[in-house]
């Protein structure tokens, strides 16, 4: 069933006047901000043997390098499981 809504009050659009238009806001950019990130001498070593290649650690290796040897270790007896 549908009625009607009786002695609700008539609603006028707003009248529109060249003040009530909002101009476009100017945004000035604000200065970059920059933050200084030291990284110790630990962190960039454990980044390069992350970053290592196969050859570079075989090469490490063979000249005596205890890391790169036990790490071939482990790799080749990961293989052999």
């Amino acid at each position: 069933m549908v009625s009607s809504v009786t002695g609700a009050p008539q609603i006028q659009p707003a009248a529109k006047s060249a003040a009530a238009s909002p101009k476009p806001v100017q945004v000035k950019p604000k200065a970059a901000v920059m933050d200084t990130v030291h990284v110790s001498t630990a962190a960039k070593a454990a980044l390069q043997e992350a970053t290592e290649t196969p050859a570079q650690t075989a090469k490490e290796a063979q000249s005596g390098d205890k890391q790169a040897q036990r790490l071939l270790a482990k790799e080749k007896a990961a293989k052999s499981n």
